[in-house]
């Protein structure tokens, strides 16, 4: 005998946002993704009338209203709809009449153009910073084996000069041949192998809030603390991920320090949440953990913004450009994402990081998603 199939868990299994709408469009069910995509409860979201989720969206209620009055659907391309709490999400969306035990009801399909956009756009950028990483280590390669050469005849001319004033010249040869050498070592990345055990992500944040407190003392800059105590442990390279982070809050003190801030207190905040379900590349609806670090700050040129991960860019003139490209390489290597959003008087760099069941064996090597 055929088993039932359960329906329900099919739906909640799905990436396509959907909801069940009775006939005058009120919400009778609602699967995971589209609470996601409401920023609302299913609990919270159930009998509601669609225009009380997406206002300021007449015209797409009043065509929905027509297909079940016609008992005809339609789909519906880059459609904008406002969200109650008011985020304005775009995509596209599809209604279905059907009829369940001789009711009609209404079967509403929505898919996220910005989750997509944000999956390529990711997905570019991982192939781009690929690209640019084997460019630099040919490059590095290159500039090192005459730097070498450069130091060595440095060290043996200091050796045969008479003058012991002289060498102070070929001291400052050496130190610039160092210099250049530890620059081009920065630039090829942070390599160091994972080394992944269970950890407290509030133990390394809270170790880059203690180096960060040294610095800020007396500047006129608060850190504050906002953090989710119910986080899980988590399977992670705590030294890898301190230097991460130590990079994007040193990054949000650089700023707050700029002289284009106008107010006089500048504001750091450690916010950590548990996420439910993020999508990492291929590897879709994944439990994991949020940390984010927000600044009060002028925010980042709109020149600068599509290009801030890169090696080498930066807006200010002493800075190397390369802290938030080392963070961005060792998040990736934890198989997470970096994201940033900024505007003026307001910048968050948000940390996503999945969750793992249990933490792999430390044996020096990365391991495997």
């Amino acid at each position: 005998m055929e088993g039932r199939i359960d329906y329900r868990r099919l739906l909640d299994s799905l990436n396509t946002a959907v909801l069940l709408l009775d006939e005058g469009l009120h919400i009778r069910m609602v699967n995971p993704a589209a609470e996601d995509l409401m920023a609302m409860s299913s609990r919270k979201a159930a009998g509601l009338f669609l225009g009380e989720v997406f206002v300021n969206g007449a015209e797409d209620i009043e065509a929905m209203h027509e297909a079940m009055r016609e008992r005809n659907g339609f789909t519906k391309r880059l459609a904008q709809l406002h969200l109650s709490h008011g985020k304005t999400v775009e995509l596209d969306y599809s209604i279905t009449p059907v009829d369940l035990d001789g009711e009609p009801l209404a079967l509403l399909e929505m898919n996220s153009l910005e989750y997509s956009q944000r999956i390529n756009r990711d997905q570019l950028f991982s192939s781009t910073q690929a690209t640019t990483q084997e460019l630099v280590r040919g490059l590095a390669h290159e500039i090192k084996n005459p730097l070498g050469g450069l130091r060595g005849a440095a060290q043996l001319l200091a050796r045969e000069l008479p003058n012991a004033e002289l060498i102070d010249y070929t001291n400052v040869i050496i130190d610039e041949a160092d210099r250049l050498r530890n620059l081009v070592d920065r630039l090829t990345g942070y390599r160091k192998p994972l080394e992944r055990r269970s950890i407290n992500i509030h133990e390394v944040v809270e170790h880059v809030r203690n180096l960060v407190e040294a610095e800020i003392d007396g500047r006129g800059i608060h850190l504050i603390r906002d953090y989710d105590p119910s986080i899980p442990p988590l399977a992670a390279d705590p030294e890898q991920l301190i230097q991460a982070m130590l990079n994007i809050v040193r990054n949000a003190l650089q700023s707050l320090l700029s002289p284009d801030v106008k107010h006089d207190l500048g504001t750091i905040t450690l916010r950590t949440r548990a996420i439910r379900k993020v999508t990492f590349g291929s590897r879709s609806r994944q439990p994991a953990i949020s940390v984010e670090v927000i600044d009060n700050g002028p925010g980042i040129p709109e020149h600068l913004r599509e290009a801030i991960f890169f090696p080498m860019v930066t807006s200010r003139p002493e800075g190397t450009g390369l802290g938030l490209a080392i963070a961005h390489s060792i998040v990736s290597r934890h198989h997470g994402l970096l994201e940033c959003e900024t505007e003026n008087g307001y910048t968050c760099f948000r940390l996503l990081l999945p969750r793992r069941r249990e933490a792999p064996a430390t044996s020096g090597g990365e391991t495997s998603a």
